[in-house]
């Protein structure tokens, strides 16, 4: 048999493999006609009787091209998983050999690598205009699967890779070179190991927030916290057949049909969390949480189809190209050039735009990509406030504008200038008044004054009264569950031979805190707000924007609205105003007691709000964490969205100058501890508290790692360099204080 022809044949074989594994037992009378006429094909041409077997061979192919086109129009949601797993489904590799004209692997090679799930090369783009050829530097970043290499991990990428990661951004931003980043991964490697997986993708949001240079993003598998370490972009494509989610579909009927460890769910169930996850290309255009859809070629792109690299080649230098004119200041100028680069028809190749950036150009780039991200998802959350008081807030944020303005970035800024000139005015009229006053103090000096006496002897008695200074004599809250009258064992009692603690006083006296070993017992959000800042100051804002289910997720309306009446909060973020020793201070708290403190687009939309709004006044900002289960899944992109949403509203509230501080309690996971809490310079976490990426079952079932019991401690989390201390509760207030007293720029109002 000719060579070429045996190749053919593999190659259908292959496709017929493919066409079985993706559709998992679906279609089969299609797949046993392909098999069938495959089959016959090959044995007539083994045994010599076919005359002209390229033309019975191309026939063979028509069929196989036939019935995938027929079949593509019959592909689910968790179809188009299984095509973005597939060993066969195009690579990173694949793209840097038929995108780019030529790439240097850089930051490792295969295997020898730091991570080899995270490659990163230097590329570059060969493009004419006429006669002239010019050459286009690029870096590329992403994730790769290797078609099956067990050595990359399935793109799984660790906590070092995504490291490397941020690393080449940053070289890429010296060199003023885009950065294009392909996403191929299922979800990050969860372990905690330094730099740490949540803390590591929360610094990659952080720092691509920033960049100062054209970012693209390209998805194909998008899962959670794994896409979003290298997702943030001024343009995001994706292609047809991937997907982009807050879990897996795997993940998401574990949770919803309460598998517990080492079962397994249904395949039932897993095909219906795909379709109501909203997870495909069409449901994120709609969102408006990709920019554009790559068309790939039936049942998905693979290494072969080169058509399909030259059309991604083309759309990737549309974005980058779109990208660059935006930060244009001439609208006639930028207008016709987008029109240009925007014609379906129109072969870029054969177009140049200057990729590099003035200075100026650079701060636009990076405003309108901030400008983008903090617009998204305002949509999915509900916000219950009638349309006046919406403009009344507009129309007053409007008017106290200019005022903020005036008092913080002109008075605040010469105050010293200010205080000096008042002062020098002041001690001219005390030496003018005391030269007038003179004759009737000397007629006055020898009277008996007893209102002189008095106010002598109420100095000196102040002077020996001592002030308590934040500690309480009595708690200002008490948990309900002071009224537990029994005896309540500590859970360290076999460790440290803990006594029992009367429920009466260990929750009203010891405020929920083992007076033994220190144990924290969990306490309700209220003990916090009402105990830790100053009586009768805290001023909550945006109450009326409520959870909502924006995907239509089956039965979880009224699961929001059994929390909702559990805890008489309509979200699980509250945001307020308060004060800790008059100093004033804005709070985003997240609350455990609500759905696990997940977070969905109702939580972001509230925390983007108090961060701006702490901006504004120069108010420090408080993340208080009462405990987070991470992104709520039944939310899918709405939810997972919020990581980089809230990130960049972080960035820009500390790049203005404020103090953003985090405090954990009782248990953070995930998503956010992953993104808008994990980039603090400032984390504190309270005895017992545990914090990080993944828990215990989840990094036993996707690695097979059994960790140690107390891998998620506040002090593990403390001796890794995740978190700056560890507090008592019944110390937060002081501690605080005293971060408030040594922390922070000059641009805080009390500076």
């Amino acid at each position: 048999m000719d060579n070429n022809i045996e190749k053919r044949i593999q190659s259908l074989r292959d496709r017929l493999t493919y066409l079985g594994d993706i559709f998992a037992g679906k279609h089969k009378d299609n797949a046993d006609l392909l098999e069938e006429k495959l089959t016959a094909f090959t044995a007539r041409v083994r045994s010599g009787n076919v005359e002209d077997p390229y033309a019975e061979l191309a026939t063979v192919e028509d069929l196989f091209n036939y019935v995938e086109r027929r079949l593509e129009g019959s592909i689910t949601p968790m179809d188009k998983v299984r095509i973005v797993r597939h060993s066969q489904r195009i690579c990173l590799r694949d793209i840097l050999e038929n995108v780019y004209d030529n790439f240097t692997e850089v930051g490792g090679q295969d295997e020898h690598s730091l991570d080899p799930s995270m490659l990163i090369a230097r590329a570059v783009i060969t493009r004419r205009r006429g006669k002239k050829v010019y050459t286009q530097s690029v870096m590329v970043i992403g994730q790769e699967k290797g078609h099956g290499a067990e050595f990359r991990n399935g793109g799984s990428v660790k906590p070092w890779g995504n490291a490397k990661a941020q690393q080449y951004m940053r070289v890429a931003e010296t060199e003023g070179i885009p950065v294009h980043t392909y996403i191929f991964t299922p979800g990050s490697y969860p372990i905690e190991d330094y730099p740490g997986a949540a803390q590591q993708i929360a610094r990659n949001i952080y720092s691509m927030a920033g960049l100062r240079v054209p970012v693209i993003a390209v998805i194909s598998e998008g899962g959670s916290g794994g896409a979003e370490a290298i997702g943030l972009a001024d343009k995001r494509l994706m292609l047809s057949h991937g997907y982009y989610s807050v879990i897996s579909p795997e993940g998401a009927a574990a949770i919803e049909g309460r598998i517990k460890a080492g079962q397994r769910a249904t395949t039932e169930l897993i095909e219906s969390c795909a379709n109501n996850l909203k997870m495909t290309a069409q449901d994120n255009l709609k969102f408006g949480y990709i920019d554009r859809v790559v068309q790939e070629p039936p049942l998905g792109a693979r290494p072969w189809h080169f058509d399909f690299f030259r059309n991604l080649r083309q759309e990737v230098l549309r974005a980058t190209d779109e990208v660059v004119i935006s930060t244009r200041t001439m609208p006639g100028l930028k207008g016709l050039a987008l029109a240009r680069v925007r014609k379906p028809d129109a072969n870029l190749d054969e177009m140049y735009t200057r990729w590099g950036l003035t200075s100026a150009a650079k701060d636009r780039l990076r405003e309108r990509r901030q400008q983008k991200f903090l617009r998204l998802s305002r949509q999915a959350a509900r916000d219950r406030r009638p349309f006046f008081t919406k403009m009344a807030v507009a129309t007053w944020d409007w008017l106290t504008k200019p005022w903020v303005s005036f008092k913080y970035d002109f008075y605040r800024k010469h105050q010293m200038r200010i205080r000096t000139f008042m002062e020098e005015i002041d001690n001219e009229w005390e030496v003018f008044k005391s030269r007038l006053l003179a004759p009737w103090h000397k007629l006055t000096r020898k009277l008996p004054s007893a209102k002189a006496e008095s106010s002598k002897v109420k100095e000196l008695t102040a002077l020996s009264t001592w002030s308590d200074d934040g500690r309480r004599s009595r708690w200002n809250y008490i948990s309900p569950r002071y009224k537990t009258d029994r005896a309540i064992t500590c859970p360290n009692s076999a460790a440290y031979g803990c006594l029992d603690l009367w429920g009466p006083d260990l929750f009203a006296e010891f405020a929920g805190v083992c007076s033994h070993c220190g144990y924290h017992f969990p306490m309700e959000p209220e003990w916090y707000v009402k105990n830790v800042f100053d009586l009768g100051s805290v001023f909550e804002f945006n109450s009326e924007i409520e959870a909502g289910n924006p995907l239509d997720f089956p039965n979880f309306s009224d699961r929001v609205l059994d929390a909702q009446k559990k805890t008489g909060a309509k979200s699980g973020c509250m945001t307020f105003e308060a004060r800790i020793d008059n100093t004033k201070m804005v709070v985003a708290m997240l609350m455990g007691t609500f759905r696990g403190g997940s977070v969905g687009a109702a939580e972001g939309y509230k925390f983007v709000e108090a961060a701006q709004r702490a901006a504004k006044k120069r108010y420090p900002f408080l993340a208080y964490v009462h405990g987070t289960a991470g992104i709520r899944i039944q939310e899918g992109t709405h939810g997972v969205i919020q990581m980089p949403r809230c990130t960049v509203a972080v960035r820009r509230y500390i790049n203005a100058g404020g103090l953003y501080t985090v405090l954990y309690d009782t248990n953070s996971y995930a998503g956010p501890v992953a993104s808008f809490l994990g980039c603090s310079p400032y984390q504190y976490a309270m005895r017992s508290s545990n914090l990080g990426f993944a828990g215990r079952g989840v990094i036993k079932e996707t690695t097979g790692i059994d960790i140690e019991p107390h891998y998620h401690s506040a002090y593990k989390a403390l001796a890794r360099g995740h978190i700056q201390g560890v507090w008592d509760r019944r110390e937060a207030r002081a501690n605080l204080k005293q971060v408030l007293l040594t922390m922070g720029g000059r641009n805080l109002y009390y500076r």
